[in-house]
């Protein structure tokens, strides 16, 4: 029995080791971290029962199991997102306090590209993901894929060219912030013209609910449009909510809170010409793992 103990618990180290990256691939890969402590927990369960002894690169094995698991909950995903009400938008994660995405980089998790991704195949969002989050090389990912590496290489090319052909170039950090700020100080005036200035002309304001919170069902497209759905609530929608300024996916966000409770999370896209895009995450089952630690 103390040799098997010892088994399970190195098992459970090197699981431990590679955990953040196994979420990290899973989260990319769907949007949702939900569903990627799912995939992540039965990939845990596969481990324990392998035949560890076979295994040479411990690692490898875990992040196949890991994508190949998430490429098939992404394609039941959007069967499931048909009968969605109103938009849908990832679910965000924090990224204030520790970067646990496991990710060298940052590529593939802020929510404008989670949503260009939602346009690739499966195999070419996992390729993507592997290449551009993690580095993989193109013979690991053509073994993850079970496929040649030429057909990786052309998957990778044609997700680079989606994104990139869609991808508006985004200001830093600090700009995003403080146009974060603004925005949200306008929005709770009403300040029609203040809330205009911030925005490019083509500005969308998306937010999910999926019926369970007081969304809009539909995009709101085009700065005055926009200007005037925000003025529309604001005597409302701002009354007794408490402001967290965090971090989420990487980005600056705006937690809202009602009496402790997390009710929206709020985030920008922004180019040089203004805000491009609103995200407002009201789907509670979303925001059911948002931490108000601090």
């Amino acid at each position: 029995m103390t040799g098997v103990s010892e088994d399970l618990d190195q098992a459970a180290a090197i699981f431990g080791e590679v955990r953040p990256r196994l979420f990290g691939i899973a989260y990319r890969m769907l949007g949702s971290a939900s569903e990627a402590e799912d995939i992540v927990q039965d990939v845990w369960l596969r481990w324990q029962t392998a035949d560890r002894s076979v295994v040479l690169n411990p690692a490898a094995y875990l992040a196949t199991a890991t994508t190949r698991l998430a490429i098939n909950a992404t394609q039941s995903a959007r069967v499931r997102r048909e009968s969605y009400i109103g938009p849908w938008l990832p679910e965000p994660v924090d990224t204030s306090a520790d970067p646990y995405l496991g990710a060298e980089r940052g590529e593939a998790l802020a929510f404008a590209v989670l949503l260009l991704m939602e346009r690739l195949s499966p195999n070419e969002r996992a390729a993507y993901v592997l290449r551009e989050a993690f580095d993989y090389p193109y013979s690991q990912i053509a073994d993850i894929l079970q496929l040649n590496e030429p057909a990786v290489r052309q998957l990778v090319s044609r997700a680079r060219k989606h994104v990139d052909g869609e991808r508006r170039v985004e200001v830093d950090a600090a700009e995003q912030q403080r146009l974060l700020t603004a925005f949200v100080h306008a929005a709770k005036s009403g300040d029609l013209m203040e809330l205009e200035g911030l925005f490019a002309a083509d500005v969308t304001s998306v937010s999910d609910g999926n019926g369970k919170a007081r969304a809009s069902k539909f995009p709101v497209v085009g700065s005055e449009r926009v200007a005037k759905f925000f003025r529309s609530f604001h005597t409302r929608f701002w009354v007794g909510v408490e402001i967290v300024w965090t971090q989420m996916n990487g980005q600056p966000a705006a937690v809202l809170t009602t009496d402790g409770r997390v009710t929206s999370v709020l985030t920008l896209s922004s180019a040089p010409d203004g805000i491009f895009q609103i995200n407002v995450q009201m789907n509670p089952d979303k925001l059911a793992l948002v931490q108000l630690d601090r």
